[in-house]
């Protein structure tokens, strides 16, 4: 008897852990749900576009439906409650013997100060999205940057975004970034950056090697505030040595400003008829207080749950986050299992542990006639299948433009317009 898996997300967690099932059990029958037409989830819509060695996993992944015997499904959105979808995950998990929730945790943590709904304000996962052109962005009333910027947070996502906003046009080649995003950042002429940090420079969240890839960009002078060594051992610490490095360069001519601030917290966000003109920090000890001019900032503090699948709902007395299973039959995986923390590799080994889990539940679980995918081809006809992605993405590459990678269809109309060959489509 063959068993029948689905796993709801189409990102690295998903991918990871049908990758862990069938070195567990090579005969089980696994699909891979996406509520989007198209695989690969938060490395084709949440890496940054010109951080294209990260998003090259996608090769990896993609052997699964090439090689391994993985079925993509995509264009199915599954939720539970009152937040519609194409599909309950009841009623998933009644055609599935076993149903795993890989889909991460999308929303922007918010920062909880006056203000936060200024025009001019925007998270770094909202940002990120439409940069790289996800179809939800469509729609999305995104702040076009202005000469004075703020980023809060000083992570590998803050470093993302303060890199993107800082390049110059030639400095996207070799990207899927695309050309009408970067015509924006241009016109902005962006001349101050102020990235704003709660925790001291030695103990912050960024990787040194991405402040170091910031000052690869011409033009760029640095100042580093609040960069207390300490003790002698500190002198040694790479994130001190990083920004030390940024504060060492000079260049010919300065074209933009970036100001790095440790040790302060934002307090509240000031606008004007509704449009953000400033925000406010304060020292930790609550010492000093600042008002920073800026006409966009960005929020770039963590994610949180989107409550499409109601995450907290699901976790109760009963699950077991530690493996993954959270009912009879039903499990979790990567950041829906353990919370926003961790890199793409990460979920690797957290896809283990899971996998692990459900190959001993399937050796204890009675007999079954689910039909899987059968009983959602039965019920549908506008899902998309990995041949659909390929046709997409054989059209991306061929039509983008010179020193591009791809030029990504940004709505989910185009989308199916290629995946299924049609010529309308409702959504």
């Amino acid at each position: 008897m063959t068993r029948k898996i689905a796993i709801i997300g189409a990102g690295p967690s998903g991918c990871y852990l049908a990758q862990a099932l069938l070195k567990q059990d090579a005969t089980v029958e696994i699909d891979i749900i996406d509520r989007l037409p198209v695989p690969f989830g938060l490395v084709r819509y949440g890496v940054a576009p010109d951080h294209q060695g990260t998003k090259a996993v996608s090769r990896q992944f993609a052997r699964l439906f090439e090689r391994q015997g993985v079925n993509f499904i995509g264009n199915l959105d599954i939720c539970t409650g009152a937040h519609g979808g194409d599909i309950s995950l009841d009623e998933l998990r009644a055609i599935y013997d076993v149903v795993v929730l890989a889909t991460g945790l999308s929303s922007d943590r918010k920062l909880g100060i006056a203000g936060e709904y200024l025009q001019g304000v925007v998270g770094s996962g909202v940002l990120t999205r439409a940069w790289n052109d996800h179809p939800d962005s469509e729609k999305a009333e995104l702040p076009v940057p202005g000469k004075q910027l703020a980023i809060i947070g000083n992570g590998n996502v803050a470093m993302d975004v303060l890199r993107i906003l800082s390049k110059q046009d030639h400095e996207y080649d070799g990207s899927d970034f695309g050309s009408h995003h970067a015509e924006s950042i241009a016109a902005a002429k962006v001349e101050r950056i102020e990235v704003i940090g709660r925790s001291p420079a030695g103990i912050a969240k960024f990787d040194p090697v991405m402040v170091k890839e910031i000052g690869k960009s011409a033009g760029l002078k640095f100042e580093i505030h609040d960069l207390d060594l300490g003790d002698a051992s500190d002198a040694e610490n790479p994130k001190i040595a990083a920004l030390n490095g940024l504060a060492e360069i000079e260049p010919d001519e300065t074209r933009c400003t970036i100001s790095f601030r440790f040790g302060w917290s934002p307090v509240s966000f000031v606008g004007t008829d509704g449009n953000l003109t400033a925000l406010h920090i304060a020292r930790a000890d609550g010492s000093e207080t600042l008002e920073l001019p800026c006409d966009m900032a960005v929020t770039a503090v963590g994610f949180s749950d989107d409550q499409r699948l109601g995450r907290m709902d699901l976790i109760d007395s009963a699950a077991d986050l530690g493996n993954g299973r959270l009912d009879d039959g039903l499990y979790a995986a990567g950041w829906f299992r353990r919370g926003p923390q961790g890199t793409i590799p990460d979920n690797r080994s957290d896809s283990q542990v899971v996998a692990a889990a459900i190959a001993q539940d399937l050796a204890n679980m009675p007999e079954s006639n689910a039909p899987g995918r059968e009983g959602l081809f039965a019920r549908f006809d506008h899902l998309t299948d990995y041949a659909a992605w390929q046709r997409i993405d054989e059209h991306e590459r061929a039509s983008c433009a010179e020193g591009r990678l791809r030029n990504k269809l940004r709505t989910r109309r185009d989308m199916l317009k290629l995946a299924l060959n049609v010529t309308e489509t409702t959504q």
